[in-house]
């Protein structure tokens, strides 16, 4: 497996699998040509050096993974750096692979390597398999999360 940072021409790939999940198929768009805001929105993750939007290839150059970890800067704990994990996405068919074990492993040496002394995450509740999955990696629900969406 090959973890590189995305470029605009993974994007349609991206938002495929976004899109090919139980949450993600109501929410995203994969017309073609995309939706300018997903351009819009990877021009400024891409420009930000406190984010990376990474893809997973195999052996094949097929993209069948993505993750996207923000380093996020605190005062508190000494003034440490996180690491946030989000948007962790498994092509179906290269599910229950260890794939994601693989990838979290990444993610969290890359956060060790950024500097960062916390990785944290969400997971929605409607995935208990993916929490479960976060448990076994050793990842604590110490936090509620909580959200306000805005229409």
């Amino acid at each position: 497996m090959i973890f590189r940072k995305a470029t605009e021409q993974d994007l349609a790939a991206i938002v495929e699998l976004m899109a090919d999940d139980m949450l993600g198929k109501d929410r995203e768009n994969v017309q073609n040509p995309l939706p300018i805001a997903y351009l819009k929105a990877f021009e400024r993750i891409n420009s930000d050096e406190n984010q990376e939007l990474i893809v997973v290839e195999n052996e094949n150059s097929e993209i069948i993974g993505t993750l996207q970890i923000t380093y996020i800067q605190y005062l508190n704990y000494c003034g440490t750096l996180r690491a946030q994990i989000e948007s962790v996405i498994i092509r179906k068919d290269q599910r229950g692979l260890g794939i994601g074990k693989k990838m979290f492993e990444w993610a969290i040496q890359r956060a060790k390597d950024k500097g960062a002394k916390i990785v944290q995450l969400t997971s929605d509740k409607q995935r208990p398999r993916a929490i479960k999955f976060y448990e076994d990696l050793g990842f604590k629900a110490t936090h509620e999360g909580m959200k306000l969406h805005f229409k």
